[in-house]
């Protein structure tokens, strides 16, 4: 048979890298990721996980090889661990490089060894603080500790960690050496995000949040010595070494340095809608032409369509002392 043409957006630049969000629930409300009063989705609007499957499947044929599960919380999802099952199968037959999720660990304790025994050797935990009181404050739900035991029993499935810490101004800037001291006890790399301009948050306000990773960077500087890295894992991170501990830091910077010349992803929402660009509203209808049709030919067709829009970049700006290029939707809609 033979083997399609890969995915190529109108910048040269190769998709081989989706992010599926399954479910846009979640049992924390983030303080920068959505309102405390949020206003769900209904069950049906949401594509099945066999819809999934074959949505997944059909990516994997075009050419995309990594392959993250995201929410919402993605553990939240009944029966979910169905469709990290299926996609076991592009795992063994090496179409699919790596399968993947990011989820702010609350249920990683009740699944961590069905996730390694489904082929997931990596997973990114979203952790801002190492506080109790701040994780409550941040989360508006709490319960650090499940979520502790959390990454200690992915670790103890074989899972490599990555904490993904979103910097907020005012919150955890007192943190920075902790959690870097923190990560680097349990070998865990550690990577530093900065708020995007994504939905609204009802009282809370994106500047107040927001948290230059130049400054942040210029703390660690003032503590270790900074050797940048070439290393790239598909992502927006960029990487930095400790030369006195080896230690991994990444950082996220949409706002600092547009990441976007690299961008290699696309986002699948739960409920079928391709976004070609995280930061741009653009969007694909893909669920119609899945349930329009049995021939995946269609499905495939919509597909390419939708990567010939790919933008060259997003548009995300704060210097204007104003949330530029805000986005209508949830980060946990569109996934993380």
């Amino acid at each position: 048979m033979d083997t399609p043409a890969p995915l190529i957006d109108p910048f040269f630049r190769t998709i081989s890298y989706l992010r599926v969000s399954v479910t846009d629930r979640c049992d924390f409300r983030c303080v920068y990721c959505m309102s405390e009063t949020m206003t769900f989705l209904p069950r049906k609007a949401l594509l099945t996980l066999e819809e999934l499957d074959r949505m997944c499947s059909a990516f994997v044929r075009l050419g995309v090889s990594k392959l993250r599960v995201t929410g919402g919380e993605p553990l939240v999802r009944r029966d979910i661990m169905t469709l990290f099952r299926a996609m076991t199968r592009h795992l063994d037959s090496g179409a699919l490089k790596e399968l993947t999720l990011t989820t702010n660990g609350s249920q990683l304790e009740r699944f961590a060894g069905d996730l390694a025994a489904a082929g997931v050797r990596r997973v990114n935990v979203s952790l801002d603080t190492l506080d109790e009181a701040k994780f409550a404050r941040i989360t508006r739900r709490g319960r650090l500790p499940q979520v502790l035991r959390g990454i200690d029993a992915a670790q103890d499935a074989g899972l490599r960690v990555k904490i993904n810490t979103v910097a907020l101004k005012g919150i955890n800037e007192d943190e920075v050496f902790d959690l870097q001291a923190w990560c680097a006890a349990r070998d865990m790399d550690l990577t530093f995000i900065e708020v995007m301009p994504m939905g609204d948050l009802g009282r809370e306000d994106r500047l107040n949040q927001y948290w230059s990773l130049k400054d942040l960077r210029t703390r660690l500087a003032g503590r270790f010595t900074l050797i940048d890295m070439a290393a790239h894992t598909g992502g927006p991170a960029r990487y930095v070494q400790l030369r006195e501990t080896g230690q991994k830091i990444g950082f996220i910077t949409p706002l600092t340095h547009n990441f976007c010349e690299s961008c290699n992803r696309v986002r699948l929402t739960c409920t079928g809608n391709l976004y070609m660009c995280l930061g741009q509203e653009d969007m694909a209808d893909l669920r119609t032409p899945l349930r329009a049709s049995a021939d995946d030919s269609v499905l495939e067709g919509a597909i390419r369509a939708a990567i010939a829009r790919k933008p060259k970049g997003h548009d995300f700006d704060y210097s204007r002392q104003k949330a530029g290029g805000q986005i209508s939707r949830h980060m946990s809609h569109t996934g993380g």
